[in-house]
């Protein structure tokens, strides 16, 4: 397989998209924005400022998204999956206000993170304000199954971030382990995203196991790309610097692949790039080289694959509709950003 990665605008992937999704989902979500709008509000004038930086910075709204389809696909009637669908949107701002703090990152959606506007102290506090927002609504719907589905994630998400600390620059580094990592840091929203869904329409069990396994499955497989698209994307696709993960010395999936294959030699140098932090553009450009010398970036694109079918399997069950197809796209989608 290829280890060029290329963004899909370029043309080099697939035409799938989330196009069908926005389309089915359209009328719910622009109550959902709505939604978002008002809880971001506050007489405390920083708040929304910091709050709207982010939220209107043209994200796909993606995991709210998923709550809604979800809902939809089980035939809900009320109005509950509005609030679940802004308390999903809320959680997913709220860590990358805190992500960028913690990593120290200068862009974010294209444009200058928050941290770098206001500063950390303001993003920190910001984000806090969006969890809090994002309980007080999940506690209107009355539902204990859904508030406890997101409680856990925002756990699993704590622990992902600390996690991920605890890798940073530390070579020894398995897949295994970083595929831990990527289940808390990223798969727990995705999966709670879509199991709530079903949770407040009251579907079968076995129809939200069946939404659990694919929202985990496809938030494995959306960061497996983005790690891929880090070391040869461009900064229009992934909505920040290319490189980023390298510099913070984030020891991802291509970077684990390549260490362990790697000879002696360049095993030294990932300890100088990533341990030492000398990871400046030239190593940068050598760290791209050793990957496409080892094929790291076509397995990790190869893994993202492998659970995107398994994201794809997870829905095979259930009833032809115009949903599940639109959902089976947007797994196409996600891994179609790198080819």
């Amino acid at each position: 397989m290829s280890g060029v990665v290329i963004p899909i605008e370029g043309g080099g992937g697939s035409r799938a998209s989330v196009v069908p999704l926005v389309k089915l989902v359209r009328p719910d979500m622009e109550r959902v924005n709505q939604l978002i709008l008002s809880k971001a509000g506050s007489d405390v004038e920083m708040i929304p400022e910091v709050a709207r930086h982010l939220i209107d910075s043209g994200g796909k709204r993606l995991r709210p998204m998923l709550t809604i389809a979800a809902a939809q696909m089980c035939d809900y009637k009320g109005d509950h999956h509005i609030l679940l669908a802004a308390s999903v949107e809320f959680m997913h701002t709220a860590t990358l206000l805190h992500d960028d703090v913690v990593d120290e990152s200068d862009m974010r959606r294209g444009k200058l993170a928050a941290r770098m506007v206001w500063g950390n102290q303001a993003s920190v506090l910001v984000g806090d304000f969006l969890l809090g927002q994002a309980f007080r609504m999940m506690v209107e719907t009355g539902s204990l199954g859904a508030l406890d589905v997101l409680s856990n994630a925002a756990a699993v998400i704590a622990e992902g971030e600390v996690m991920q600390l605890t890798t940073a620059r530390n070579l020894d580094t398995n897949e295994d382990e970083y595929l831990a990592v990527i289940r808390a840091k990223t798969a727990a929203l995705f999966s709670a995203a879509a199991e709530v869904g079903p949770i407040v329409a009251d579907a079968a069990k076995s129809t939200i196991s069946a939404f659990r396994s694919y929202g985990t499955n496809l938030g494995l497989a959306f960061q497996l790309i983005d790690d891929a698209l880090d070391y040869g994307g461009s900064s229009s696709a992934l909505g920040k610097n290319v490189g980023d993960d390298f510099r913070e010395g984030k020891v991802t999936l291509p970077v684990v692949l390549s260490y362990r294959r790697g000879t002696d030699g360049e095993r030294e140098f990932w300890k100088e790039a990533l341990v030492e932090s000398q990871a400046d553009d030239a190593r940068l450009a050598e760290a791209v080289r050793l990957m496409h010398k080892y094929d790291a970036i076509g397995d990790t694109i190869a893994r993202a694959r492998h659970y995107g079918e398994m994201a794809r399997d997870a829905l095979a069950p259930m009833k032809k509709s115009a949903h599940k197809d639109a959902l089976i796209e947007v797994i196409e989608f996600c891994v179609a950003r790198a080819v």
